[in-house]
């Protein structure tokens, strides 16, 4: 008996289409059951995003994971859904510690409670991928599963220890910037003085804020444009000292306006408002770097093919 290929290929294209959408409807529900089981967890992490600069960032996390996921969704070969065990693992781990931590197993501070709730729903959100969708689609999706560990709230002695390190880095930088400047400086821990003025990099400047936000650009910048892991490991490296640079800037610049032009710049609008100039300052660096690593990239891979045709003839 003969069979039509069309009418196959159809049967073939409907059986596909049903099945993506049965996926579909078994993510949506895995993510709204997850949403109630943390809802708490989701809440404390929301209230704190909103109300210290320390954890602004988590604001951004998951939508700028959305929007990776939605702009690499053709990337890749389509295949069907495998290694869904891997998914099981993920989901049965996320969903002990959870009942770990709502059985109070373990006895834990707050703010490590929440650190570890919101670990665990990040590993169930990445088990429900590869329970729906596959291993494969978790591996090409790995950079955007992986930037959602951002959403992560910091235990406080952590983001003290990142805070008071920013402080230190940024009064040693700006000392060597008056230094630079032929300006008399020293510096006593934190606090740098100049002549006629004492300046103390307070928890208010070390730019906690603006440092995370950095961050999270250059680590979104090395995904959309590098391709070999040497540049994007490069650019990412660069995060930590501009972040420190850029305070050093600001600390430097509202000094030196304070001290030679009007003393209303240590009080005033630039001071208290106008980190948003430094970091975008910061940013375009960071873009030009990337830039620059592409171009390299290009030379490199150039290069390379250049060496094999000569080797091949």
């Amino acid at each position: 008996m003969m069979h039509d290929p069309a009418v196959i290929e159809s049967s073939e294209v409907q059986s596909a289409s049903r099945g993506n959408r049965t996926n579909y409807l078994a993510f949506s529900a895995l993510i709204t059951l997850s949403v109630g089981l943390w809802w708490r967890s989701l809440a404390a992490t929301l209230r704190l995003a909103l109300g210290s600069d320390a954890y602004t960032y988590i604001l951004l996390v998951v939508p700028l994971s959305a929007a990776l996921v939605y702009f690499e969704r053709h990337k890749g070969s389509a295949r069907p859904p495998t290694g869904k065990w891997a998914g099981w693992v993920l989901l049965t781990v996320g969903l002990l510690v959870r009942l770990t931590t709502l059985l109070k197993i373990i006895h834990l501070s707050a703010g490590n409670t929440l650190c570890l709730n919101m670990l665990a729903l990040w590993i169930s959100w990445i088990g429900s991928v590869v329970l729906c969708f596959g291993i494969h689609t978790g591996r090409r999706q790995v950079f955007a599963l992986c930037f959602l560990v951002l959403m992560v709230p910091l235990p406080d002695s952590v983001v003290n220890w990142i805070t008071e390190s920013l402080q230190y880095q940024s009064a040693v930088t700006a000392t060597q910037l008056f230094h630079a400047a032929r300006v008399p400086a020293t510096r006593d821990g934190i606090i740098v003085s100049i002549p006629g003025l004492d300046l103390e990099v307070a928890r208010e400047c070390s730019s906690i804020r603006s440092s995370t936000l950095l961050v999270i650009v250059t680590l979104v910048f090395a995904r959309l444009f590098l391709h070999s892991w040497w540049t994007k490991a490069i650019l990412c490296a660069t995060a930590i000292p501009l972040a420190i640079f850029k305070n050093a800037v600001r600390i430097f610049t509202i000094a030196e306006l304070g001290t030679r032009v009007d003393p209303a710049y240590l009080n005033g609008h630039l001071h208290h408002d106008g980190g948003v100039i430094f970091f975008a300052f910061t940013v375009v660096i960071t873009l030009v770097v990337a830039m620059a690593l592409r171009k390299a990239e290009g030379t490199r891979v150039a290069a390379n093919k250049k060496t094999r045709l000569m080797r091949g003839g």
